[in-house]
């Protein structure tokens, strides 16, 4: 049996409905009952309750094959990486309690780094944990920016005719999509290729500038006159907090975004065969204007 943590995500959903298509048994682990029900009915079994219980995460991992591990964001946090480090010692204790013997962990690009990224540093702080199970083997999958993430900036593309955001216009920046994360999680739980505690990034197909993201996008919603503007945190900030953001929380989006707009987590990898992944900004552009011309996010 394989047990997936964050079952409400982008990747969990995915990896489930893969290792489900291959006959494997699954269990998915989430707060919400009724958020877990799609996959309940897909064949998965369930475990509904609290990350930062580490009882109720050991009997969840408890039997398993191995474990898909991850921190469920909470953007509304008052102090996000309190929240972090709460969940992570949650996880680890389970792992121990458990027994585990494999664990898949979702982390990030630039996690290598011990603080000035913003919530990734609190991934830096989750892998140090990690590491210091002593009998378990654990994979840190490093994943780049998620394509997906330019789903949320429909809205406020349809609000003020541009792109707006804190990441610089013209910075590369590896991008990935969320399937192909989650075929590699899917592949590293029933096929583990690593020993030990062991790092993996996962970089897409290649870099793309924000700018470029803007034309690409824009022109498959039938915007192609879509440009991307650098917004400054004074102007971006009001807008997060006013959707949901913690004040915390948006300020640690602030420290993340300098830190790729100026480099500092690119410069942490390296892309190779092993980090590059198959799907293209192009490819995942029509379900981008799918999203934007059915009302968006």
């Amino acid at each position: 049996m394989y047990v997936l943590m964050g079952a409400n995500g982008n990747i969990t959903s995915k990896v489930a409905r893969l290792l489900l298509s291959g006959g494997h048994p699954v269990r998915v682990v989430g707060r919400d009952a009724a958020h877990l029900e799609p996959l309940k009915r897909a064949g998965a079994g369930v475990a509904v309750g609290n990350v930062l219980d580490g009882k109720f995460l050991a009997d969840a991992f408890r039997g398993a094959t191995a474990v898909y591990a991850m921190i469920p964001p909470d953007y509304a946090s008052p102090d996000h990486r309190r929240y972090q480090n709460a969940v992570g010692d949650a996880i680890v204790q389970a792992i121990r309690e458990a027994g585990l013997g494999y664990v898949v962990n979702l982390s990030s690009v630039g996690a290598s780094l011990p603080y000035g990224t913003g919530p990734i540093a609190g991934l830096h702080d989750q892998e140090l944990r990690l590491n210091r199970l002593t009998d378990t083997k654990v994979l840190h999958l490093r994943a780049a920016y998620f394509l997906e993430n330019h789903l949320h900036g429909i809205g406020p593309i349809k609000a003020l005719g541009v792109y707006p955001g804190m990441i610089a216009a013209d910075v590369p920046l590896a991008m990935v999509a969320t399937q192909d994360i989650a075929a590699a999680v899917a592949s590293e739980l029933t096929r583990p290729t690593y020993e030990a505690h062991t790092v993996r990034h996962l970089l897409g197909a290649r870099d793309y500038t924000m700018s470029e993201v803007a034309r690409v996008l824009g022109a498959a919603a039938g915007q192609p006159a879509l440009k991307y503007v650098h917004t400054l945190p004074a102007q971006a900030k009001p807008r997060m907090i006013a959707t949901g953001f913690s004040q915390n929380v948006a300020d640690l989006f602030e420290e993340m975004c300098k830190a790729m707009s100026d480099g500092r987590i690119q410069a942490k990898h390296r892309r190779d065969a092993a980090s590059t992944t198959p799907t293209t900004l192009e490819q995942f552009a029509p379900a981008f204007a799918a999203a934007f011309n059915a009302g968006g996010h």
